[in-house]
Formats: C-alpha cells, sequence, structure tokens
C-alpha cells in the first residue's frame, strides 16, 4: 500500500493550481510574489540551513538575474526567456567565483565579504543610470504577449516546484548527507574524506543559480527593475522567512515564505506600524519557538502521539 505521505505533495500541488481560479487580482499578486519568495527562501536555505553558511549576497544573486535578464530584453532586444536563462547562469557564475573566494574564511568574515558584495552591487545599480536607469528602475518586457495575472502565477508555480524538486533530490541524497556533516561537524567531515570547500562552493552555486531564475522571472513579471530586488531589505526579509518557517527543514522556508508575505501583506494596514508588528512577531517566534513554525508543528505531533 503507498503511504499516505506520498500523496501530499501531489495533493498540495493541485490545490495550488486551482487556487487562484477564483481569487481576484490582487490576490492572485501576493500569490506570485509569495511563489517568488518561496525560491529565494528555499534556496538560501541551502546555503544557511544545511551547510551553515550565511550570506547576505542571496538578494544581490537575485538582481543579478533580474538586471541582466532586464538589460538583454530592454536593451539588446533578446527574447526574456534567453535572458532569464542567461541571468541564471551569470549568477551561477559570479556565485561559484564568490564562493570560491570566500568560502575558506566561513563565518562572520563569510557574512561581511557577502554583505559588501551586495552594497558594492547596489551603488552599481544606482550610479549607471544610462544601462539600469538608476533608482528610477528599468521597464522591460514580459514574458509572454498578452500580461496576465493567472499566466504569471503558472510560471511562477512552475518554476518554484522545479527549484524544489532540485533541492528535495539534493537534500535527500548522499549530497544532502554530506551537507550535513559539513554542518554538524567540519573536522569530522573532513576526517573522513568529506571535500568541504568543494561541497560548500556547490551549495553557494547552486543557491546562487536559484536566487537569479528567480529574479529574472520576478522582474519580468513585474515590468520594472528596480535597485529593491538586490536590496538588503529583501535579504532580511528573505532570511526572517527560513528562520520564522523552520530553518534547516526542507518544508520550513515554504511555510515562512507564505505565512510572512500573507501576513505583512495584511498588517499593512497599520500603516507606519507594520514594520513594528511584524518585527515583534518575528521576535515571538525566534524566542518561543526557535525551531521555527514547522518546529512548533512537529512538537504538537509528538505530543498528540500516545
Amino acid at each position: 500500500m503507498i503511504s499516505s505521505s506520498k500523496w501530499i505533495g501531489p495533493a498540495v500541488l493541485a490545490g495550488m493550481c486551482l487556487l487562484p481560479l477564483p481569487l481576484g487580482i490582487y490576490p492572485q499578486h501576493v500569490l506570485i510574489v509569495s511563489l517568488f519568495y518561496v525560491m529565494m527562501a528555499a534556496s538560501w536555505n541551502l546555503l544557511a540551513g544545511y551547510t551553515g553558511q550565511v550570506s547576505f549576497g542571496h538578494a544581490a544573486m537575485a538582481g543579478i538575474g533580474a538586471y541582466t535578464s532586464g538589460i538583454l530584453a530592454a536593451k539588446a532586444g533578446v527574447n526574456p526567456w534567453v535572458g532569464v536563462a542567461a541571468g541564471t547562469l551569470l549568477a551561477a557564475l559570479l556565485g561559484l567565483g564568490l564562493g570560491a573566494l570566500c568560502l575558506k574564511m566561513g563565518g562572520i568574515y563569510l557574512s561581511l565579504t557577502t554583505l559588501a558584495f551586495s552594497q558594492i552591487l547596489h551603488i552599481i545599480i544606482v550610479n549607471e543610470y544610462e544601462v539600469t536607469r538608476g533608482t528610477m528602475g528599468l521597464q522591460v518586457p514580459g514574458l509572454t504577449a498578452e500580461y496576465s495575472k493567472l499566466t504569471y502565477y503558472y510560471i511562477l508555480l512552475a518554476a518554484t516546484v522545479l527549484v524544489l524538486f532540485i533541492l528535495y533530490r539534493m537534500i535527500h541524497s548522499n549530497l544532502g548527507l554530506s551537507f550535513r556533516a559539513v554542518q554538524n561537524d567540519e573536522t569530522a567531515a573532513r576526517a573522513v574524506g568529506v571535500r568541504v570547500l568543494h561541497l560548500r562552493v556547490l551549495a553557494f552555486t547552486v543557491a546562487s543559480a536559484m536566487a537569479g531564475f528567480a529574479g529574472g522571472l520576478y522582474g519580468h513579471y513585474l515590468l520594472l527593475i528596480t535597485p529593491e530586488i538586490p536590496s538588503l531589505d529583501l535579504q532580511f526579509y528573505v532570511l526572517a522567512m527560513t528562520v520564522i518557517g523552520g530553518m534547516g527543514s526542507f518544508v520550513g522556508p515554504i511555510v515562512g515564505a507564505f505565512a510572512i508575505n500573507i501576513l505583512a501583506e495584511k498588517i499593512r494596514d497599520y500603516g507606519e506600524y507594520h514594520v513594528l508588528v511584524f518585527g515583534l512577531i518575528a521576535l515571538v517566534v525566534a524566542r518561543f519557538a526557535p525551531e521555527g513554525l514547522t518546529g512548533v508543528w512537529r512538537s504538537l505531533g509528538r505530543r498528540r502521539t500516545p
């Protein structure tokens, strides 16, 4: 008999396919943005949750993907889909180079280096007005001939499923065991033959490529690419989603991305105080549920089990 847990994924996917149909344009927009954040949080979790590498350059990689695709489409007339592929490749190459240079340092030094990279990229984007249009934003064409929220929802849903499938296969394999070994005890992992630096660079490259992919699709959905995509605000937003959802778990970033993005839309009604409300919620979860929302769910499940 097939385990009931094997039906959870297909059932959730079927539900996600039907979810936007009865909704209006704005709720569909919220779902599309949530899918973007799922890709961002899940790929950042590969770094922080499974190899213990805290990078502040993940949003910058999304910006690399978005601006590469946008500039190619707007300035050179390149097909947006080709541009998204080019942005993904460039983000992967930059991730490979940055990872090879920085991951030997690890710890706070990696965080500071990626933070500096993010800020340098932001300064370049703002000041290269002729190319990026600075803070005005770069207008780009859409991925399809006719703009439709529903069409973009299914494009982002398909992209999210692809990203999550790749991550799932990586995590639930011998490679994933090696990632956990590096995170838990780097010295012991190296002693049994695990190539620690190579694994970290691989994780950094894959996560960067996924962020670039997500950024490229998101930019063409918005039709306007601004410095807000590669900003530290977006980076810390992704970090909060991962931690609150449950860092180091596959489902955690998915839950965190949807919960926090939808919650953020709800508490915008509080005007200037919505940031304070969001911060208080994050502090409460961090204090009383250090394993995130998925950790709370697991704890409740254990209590129900006789």
